[in-house]
């Protein structure tokens, strides 16, 4: 295995944010960055002895108990339940979390896990203290389409395989059965999927997972967290569904303050957003004049309603000020409370909320993030405030790219480094065939080109000398020129690429396996696709690499 380091700046699309928030040890003491993050990325100032706000003790066990019996419901391994009892006598925990996307999703979910893996080794080693990894699963999402679907490699594709799971509602991802009704849908796709993992042991394990030989229920929470209980099992992982009603009812403490001092937080978030955008920088969560932080379950239909706050009135005898809308019904915050009194379940946070509900029910001495949830937590930090008291140090996630032996030796073969790869096939062919030209060909074009770019540029200003509109007139028919002359190169590279078919079939097999469908892969080949190919042995290199802490995005060859 080698590893390789690339800026995070090569990958597309990094916002100023995150671009920002990973350079902040170079950043002065008085930079806003500071005051929006618990601890710089990569210091290790996080690994304080006694950094995480600790539950109550009585909590604490409670929440040792739900976790042991939801890691019995997982299949979790002793290692996961020694964690659990440490968790219970002291010891801090790393987080992270993802939804519970089909087949364990993309890549990234690996990612993550190995982080948190891999930071609480560290943390424990630096500290004298114990730490834990806790993966918590996302379950009470409501965007059905975007979890029951799961993207593996074909050899010359990327192929999308969907359960179709059908509901009458939008109900939390994680409560959805898979029951007799996705029988057929759910055999079919396992049948694909053992095809495309080539029937290695990862595909029985999905089987065992979604579709137990004893018959039982499952639901897509189950699960996934059946799955990421397995891959992890050697490293102790501890996962958590904080769904059911018992871990909402030791979080109340957060979702009751969120519905007493609801304008006070609203008007915090919006402060934070204007301050984020004057920054420079931009607010990745919406906070619009009636958004709340909370969701409510229908207690009808399980759907998952936003919470609104309807216009508020200056006038404080205005029974409005105190009335929240979930769909088309209208509540009272005593009504809201009463509800998180007698079913806390029904109440939940969102993005922005979210975080600092965990970290009440967790002595959480870091987050391990992507850079949509360190952008959040730029706004969540006034709510981190306010109700903990405290912010919690967000770290960033491994970010890598995995290379195949084979896609290895053809990229050093053509010269292709990472930042060539992140392109369209033909783009990539393009720039193989260009090299591909012999050097002769190659002068002569770029002594044309230097030459037509300097006269065209001269002649231009001349004419606009003598007369505007002549110059502009130059401006164009030079414009037309250049293009002329770039397309002579493309025409020169396609020759280069009809003699040599083989350099067509490199740029397809690269781009297809680095940057699939023009996003990275970690984004979208699931995770267990690699584990089909590398066994459970991927999942230590996936540690490791995670524990060197490379600032950037690394280029993992297997």
């Amino acid at each position: 295995m080698s590893v390789e380091c690339f800026p995070m700046t090569v990958l597309p699309h990094v916002s100023p944010l995150f671009r920002d928030y990973l350079a902040m040890g170079d950043t002065p003491a008085d930079s806003p960055l500071r005051r929006w993050f618990g601890a710089e990325p990569y210091s290790g100032k996080w690994m304080r002895p006694s950094g995480a706000t600790r539950p109550t003790a009585a909590n604490l066990a409670t929440l040792a108990d739900l976790l042991d019996q939801q890691n019995n419901a997982f299949g979790a391994s002793p290692a996961a339940h020694a964690n659990i009892a440490k968790l219970k006598a002291g010891a801090q925990a790393v987080v992270t979390g993802q939804q519970v996307a089909l087949f364990g999703g993309p890549l990234l979910t690996l990612l993550k896990a190995a982080t948190a893996v891999a930071r609480a080794k560290a943390a424990t080693t630096a500290t004298g203290v114990e730490h834990v990894p806790i993966f918590w699963m996302a379950t009470e999402d409501h965007d059905l389409a975007e979890v029951d679907q799961v993207s593996l490699l074909t050899k010359t594709s990327v192929e999308k395989l969907r359960a179709n799971l059908r509901l009458p509602h939008p109900v939390p991802v994680g409560g959805v059965a898979l029951g007799p009704e996705h029988d057929a849908e759910l055999d079919a796709l396992l049948e694909r999927a053992t095809e495309l993992l080539e029937f290695a042991p990862i595909a029985d394990t999905l089987r065992e997972c979604y579709r137990p030989a004893s018959g039982e229920p499952v639901t897509l929470g189950l699960a996934f967290g059946r799955l990421i209980a397995r891959i992890f099992a050697d490293h102790g992982l501890i996962v958590m569904d904080a769904a059911p009603r018992a871990f909402h009812a030791l979080g109340a403490s957060t979702l009751r303050y969120a519905i007493q001092h609801a304008d006070t937080l609203h008007q915090a978030l919006i402060a934070r957003s204007e301050e984020l955008v004057a920054d420079g920088y931009h607010a990745q969560v919406l906070v619009a004049e009636t958004t709340s932080l909370l969701f409510l379950l229908d207690e009808t239909t399980g759907e998952r309603l936003a919470l609104r706050r309807p216009a508020q009135s200056n006038d404080r005898n205005d029974q409005r000020n105190d009335q929240w809308k979930a769909g088309s019904r209208l509540y009272s915050t005593a009504e809201l409370l009463a509800i998180l009194d007698a079913t806390p379940e029904r109440l939940s946070p969102n993005a922005l909320l979210r975080p600092i509900f965990q970290d009440t029910l967790l002595p959480t001495a870091a987050y391990i993030g992507g850079p949509s949830e360190i952008a959040y937590f730029a706004q969540s930090e006034v709510l981190y405030r306010a109700i903990l008291g405290r912010v919690t140090p967000i770290l960033p996630r491994l970010s890598a790219t995995l290379l195949e032996p084979a896609i290895a030796t053809v990229m050093a073969k053509d010269d292709v480094q990472l930042p060539d790869a992140l392109t369209t096939p033909e783009a990539l062919a393009q720039r193989l065939g260009a090299r591909a030209m012999p050097i002769e060909g190659k002068r002569k074009l770029a002594a044309v080109g230097n030459a037509l770019d300097q006269e065209l540029s001269a002649l231009q200003s001349y004419l606009a000398a003598l007369d505007e509109t002549l110059g502009r007139s130059a401006e164009v028919s030079g414009s037309k020129m250049l293009y002329q002359m770039n397309r002579l190169r493309r025409m020169a590279a396609t020759f280069e690429l009809q003699k040599n078919a083989s350099l067509r079939k490199h740029a397809d097999a690269i781009t297809l396996n680095v940057f699939p469908n023009e996003h990275p892969q970690e984004r979208v080949i699931a995770g267990v696709w690699y584990m089909a190919r590398y066994g459970e042995g991927l999942i230590d290199r996936l540690v490791t690499v995670a524990g060197n802490q490379c600032p950037s995005h690394v280029v993992v060859t297997l």
